[in-house]
C-alpha cells in the first residue's frame, strides 16, 4: 500500500533533490502536527506568512462566511467586490494617501512584475536598479531582478537593462540615474540572510531616486505585518517608498500579493493601453477575507507589540559557540553557522527534536528565524532550547 509521502513523490513535482521529511495534517497556533501525532514548532511561519499563527478562528471564519457568499465572480478590477474593497479601505486607512491605490495580485512576484511594468510606463523609463543577493521572485521579470546568479542558471535571456549594486554601499547609488525607471530594494534583504540596512542608507536610496527622477519600489513581501516590530519594516525609517510590494503575510495564509502606491502612478494601467495589469485571479474574494481577518486580529490583539519581547528572548536563549552570528530585525533572523555542513546538521536535528527550519536562497551557511508573532514567552525559550540542543 503507498504511503501519503510516496504518493507525493510520485505525482507532485518536487522543487529540491530532498524535499523536507514532514508530513502535516493539522496546524494550530505555532504548530504543525503530524499523522502520527509529534507537535513541531513552525520557526518560520511558513516563510513569513503565517505572522498571526495557524489556523486562527477569525480568519476560518472569515473564510467560511465568504465561501457561502460567492467564490470567483468576475476579473479583478471591474466588478465590485466587497472583500476587495473593504480590504483595499482597511489599507489605505493605515498607510495614508501616498499608499491610498491597492492593487491585488496572485503573489508576491505576480505583484513585483506589475510594480516594474507600472515604473516603467509612469516614468517613461526602461533601466531598473536592484541589489546583489535580493530575491524578488521566481517568475521571469522577478528573476531577472533578483540578485543571484545561481537561480537564474539555464532560464536566460532574462529582461535586459537591469543594473545591480551591493546593499548597503553609498557610493554605488550613482548608478541610479536619469535613464532608472526605479530601484527595487528590501528594507532586510531576506534571502541574503537578514540582512539589515546601514543607518541612512535607505533614506540615502530615497533621496538619489528624488534627485534623478527615479521610483522606490521597496519589497516588504517577507518584512510586512508586523514581521520586523511595525506593521511594515519602512515605518522605522525615515522615508517613505514611491511602491509597495506585499504577499506572503498579507493573505494571511491564503495566496495574494498586492501594490500599493498614489493615485497618478497605478493610474496608468487604464489606458494606452487599457487593462495594463489584468489578474483573473488577484482579489479573489476568498484571499481579501482572509487577509483581512488577519490584518485586523494582528492589530486588535497588538501582536506587534510583543515582537521586542520575543526578539530579546531570542537573543536571550538562542546561544551556542556553533552560532557564529545572529542577525536581523524583529522577528526576522538569521542563525549563521561556520559552513553549510553544520547549518544543514542543526536543520535535521531541529525537526527531529520538533522545531522546523529551513536555510536561505543566497546563503548556504544560515537556518531561518521567523516563527509567529502569537508566539508566547514560554514558546520562544522552549523553540530556543530545542534549537540549542540541535547544535549538540
Amino acid at each position: 500500500m503507498s504511503s501519503l509521502r510516496s504518493d507525493f513523490l510520485q505525482y507532485v513535482a518536487q522543487t529540491s533533490p530532498e524535499p523536507i521529511d514532514l508530513t502535516v495534517e493539522k496546524a494550530e497556533g505555532i504548530y504543525l502536527h503530524t499523522p502520527d501525532g509529534r507537535k513541531v514548532i513552525d520557526f518560520i511561519s511558513g516563510i513569513c506568512v503565517s505572522n498571526v499563527g495557524h489556523g486562527a478562528p477569525e480568519i476560518v471564519e472569515a473564510l467560511q462566511a465568504q465561501a457561502a457568499a460567492y467564490l470567483h465572480t468576475m476579473v479583478y478590477g471591474e466588478a465590485v467586490l466587497s472583500p476587495q474593497v473593504r480590504f483595499a479601505q482597511r489599507l489605505a486607512e493605515l498607510l495614508g494617501e501616498r499608499f491610498g491605490k491597492v492593487f491585488f495580485s496572485n503573489s508576491g512576484a505576480d505583484a513585483v512584475e506589475g510594480a516594474l511594468k507600472v515604473a516603467k510606463k509612469f516614468t517613461g523609463r526602461s533601466r531598473i536598479v536592484s541589489c546583489w543577493h535580493a530575491y524578488h521572485g521566481s517568475t521571469h521579470g522577478a528573476l531577472s531582478v533578483t540578485g543571484n546568479d545561481e537561480l537564474k542558471r539555464g532560464y536566460g535571456p532574462l529582461l535586459p537593462e537591469i543594473d545591480f549594486i551591493h546593499f548597503n554601499q553609498f557610493d554605488e547609488l550613482a548608478q541610479i540615474t536619469e535613464q532608472t525607471a526605479a530601484i527595487i530594494i528590501e528594507p532586510i534583504q531576506g534571502a541574503a540572510g537578514a540582512i539589515v540596512p546601514a543607518e541612512g542608507y535607505l533614506e540615502a536610496v530615497r533621496k538619489r531616486c528624488d534627485e534623478v527622477g527615479a521610483l522606490m519600489i521597496l519589497d516588504e513581501i517577507q518584512t510586512g505585518f508586523g514581521r520586523t516590530g511595525p506593521l511594515f519594516a519602512f515605518q522605522d525609517y525615515n522615508f517613505e517608498p514611491d511602491i509597495l510590494v506585499l504577499a506572503k503575510a498579507l493573505g494571511g495564509g491564503m495566496p495574494m500579493g498586492a501594490i500599493l502606491t498614489r493615485t497618478e502612478i497605478i493610474s496608468v494601467i487604464q489606458k494606452d493601453p487599457i487593462l495594463g495589469l489584468i489578474s483573473t485571479f488577484g482579489g479573489h474574494p476568498m484571499c481579501c477575507a482572509a487577509g483581512l481577518a488577519a490584518l485586523n486580529k494582528l492589530i486588535d490583539d497588538q501582536l506587534m507589540a510583543r515582537v521586542p519581547r520575543l526578539e530579546a528572548l531570542l537573543h536571550e536563549h538562542l546561544r551556542h559557540p556553533a552560532i557564529v552570528e545572529l542577525r536581523g530585525k524583529g522577528l526576522l533572523y538569521a542563525m549563521i553557522f561556520q559552513d553549510y555542513e553544520t547549518a544543514d546538521r542543526v536543520r535535521v536535528a531541529a525537526l527531529e527534536r520538533g522545531l522546523l527550519t529551513i536555510g536561505f536562497l543566497s546563503i548556504d551557511n544560515g537556518l531561518r528565524v521567523s516563527p509567529p508573532l502569537t508566539m508566547t514567552d514560554a514558546e520562544m525559550v522552549a523553540a530556543c532550547e530545542v534549537v540549542v540542543a540541535a547544535c549538540g
